[in-house]
């Protein structure tokens, strides 16, 4: 009963940072596509080495996430796309978390996946990933800021890059983040 009536004052953020903005699924979709883009400049820009183990993979993913930790229940979401680089194919999804343990703070940021394998992209793309423990110290405020963040080899067949838009995040605790394909916009 604790837990639910500590998640309660989370549930409004939640809601709105997993919704794509936009009218209509099209605009929902190009404002994603357009996020992408932007994203990817600016990853490239941050790690030049990114553009080429972009360009080199059989696909990526982009997310826009939004987390909020109090105390000792935190939670977050946000939407992003995954693109097939040989056949074009665009998977529009949904990123959902929650974790337990200790942390305060907020966090806006945007993750990218890049995927060695057409295998690893499918396996992604068809039953998501999940991460589950978590230990991270960002601060950004306008712009200016720090965070643990980037990737410089595959893993598992996946490389992660993330970048910090704002917000100022302290936590240690177990968290769970799963991606699922988006059946309003695909």
């Amino acid at each position: 009963m604790l837990r639910r009536l500590a998640l309660t004052p989370l549930l409004p953020v939640l809601l709105v940072a997993c919704a794509a903005t936009g009218d209509t699924p099209d605009d929902q979709r190009a404002n994603i596509d357009r996020r992408t883009e932007e994203v990817l400049a600016r990853l490239y820009k941050e790690s030049p080495a990114a553009e080429k183990q972009v360009t080199g993979s059989a696909g990526y993913a982009v997310f826009s996430n939004f987390g909020v930790d109090l105390f000792l229940v935190g939670g977050g979401g946000g939407y992003g796309v995954a693109v097939d680089r040989s056949s074009g194919e665009r998977t529009y999804m949904k990123v959902g978390e929650a974790g337990v343990g200790i942390g305060f703070g907020v966090k806006d940021f945007r993750a990218v996946f890049v995927f060695e394998t057409e295998e690893r992209l499918r396996r992604f793309v068809d039953s998501g990933w999940d991460a589950s423990v978590e230990a991270a110290a960002s601060a950004e405020v306008d712009g200016k800021g720090a965070t643990a963040s980037g990737a410089a080899s595959f893993m598992d067949g996946m490389a992660i890059y993330q970048l910090t838009e704002t917000g100022l995040a302290l936590r240690a605790n177990v968290r769970g983040t799963r991606y699922w394909k988006d059946s309003s916009l695909n």
